[in-house]
């Protein structure tokens, strides 16, 4: 039998990157507003970690560092506490805090695995990407190929290895980024039977899932279609709808595995922000219900 899922700690990033982002950019507000957490049906609490502005220097990943420290010692207290951890706001870049405070609560032994919903791999390194976008890459510095300083500021002693990351979706991955994840042991997943990818969603989840005492799941909201989240950064065609990737969520909730969760790049402000909000408030509340149906790892 797993844990019942009986409290939330919700990790609120209210920044893009290690900026603080004006207004509701990061879609925080807009949640509250709709009472999305209520959806688990138990107990929450919302915290939001600051970036150390004193720490700040100009390397960047440095500072992604620093912030993810932050980010994992929300995460370790809610853990050590017995709580779920919903990571909201933010973007992919935070996804290094949340590993680390997994590693720090449940040791660097734990086996952790990273389930990634996304359009995109973010597995570039400096050497493979086209643009030098720090954002295409936490998946990359997690698994220990790239930014030392970020990851190990982010707590995460022991890199996640790539037989434990599995990416759904990732529709839109450049060449040479591509070309890395096949040198690995990451696998690629459908979303659904009529989309690309190497496996069957149930059969890869259900695998990762045998072989890991934690999951993390992840999901930037542009694993939709781009009618989904029409003001997203990087949004894409041709993907998912809503009741395909509500069906895929559910697939990786009913493992009881899942530990962290997390849904970001929900963007506030722009044109046709609003669809791009009730999509965020969407999957978080899908996922809230169906982590409450399947509770926690043992």
């Amino acid at each position: 039998m797993n844990h019942p899922l009986e409290q939330l700690q919700v990790v609120g990033i209210r920044y893009r990157s290690t900026k603080p982002a004006p207004n509701d950019e990061r879609s925080l507000d807009a949640y509250t507003k709709a009472n999305v957490y209520a959806r688990a049906q138990v107990p929450f609490t919302v915290v939001e970690p600051h970036m150390i502005e004193e720490q700040r220097v100009e390397e960047e990943p440095a500072n992604l560092g620093v912030y993810g420290g932050q980010v994992a010692d929300a995460v370790a207290e809610a853990r050590r506490n017995g709580h779920g951890v919903l990571m909201s706001g933010g973007d992919c870049s935070h996804i290094t805090g949340v590993v680390g405070g997994l590693q720090d609560a449940h040791g660097i032994d734990a086996k952790i695995g990273l389930i990634w919903f996304d359009a995109h791999g973010d597995f570039n390194t400096p050497k493979t990407s086209l643009s030098g976008m720090l954002g295409g890459m936490p998946v990359s510095v997690c698994a220990g190929l790239s930014f030392p300083e970020w990851r190990e500021g982010s707590h995460i002693v022991s890199p996640l290895p790539t037989d434990r990351i599995l990416m759904v979706d990732v529709r839109n991955l450049d060449e040479a980024e591509e070309q890395l994840i096949r040198a690995t042991d990451v696998q690629i997943a459908r979303v659904a039977d009529s989309f690309m990818g190497d496996v069957d969603l149930q059969t890869a989840v259900s695998d990762l899932a045998d072989r890991c005492d934690y999951l993390y799941f992840h999901i930037d909201s542009d694993i939709l279609d781009e009618r989904y989240v029409p003001n997203h950064g990087t949004k894409e065609p041709n993907g998912p709808n809503m009741e395909q990737v509500c069906a895929a969520i559910e697939t990786v909730m009913a493992t009881g595995k899942v530990t962290a969760y997390a849904v970001v790049s929900v963007y506030g402000e722009g044109e046709g922000y609003q669809t791009t909000q009730q999509s965020g408030i969407e999957l978080i509340g899908y996922g809230l219900e169906a982590w409450k149906r399947h509770g926690l790892p043992k």
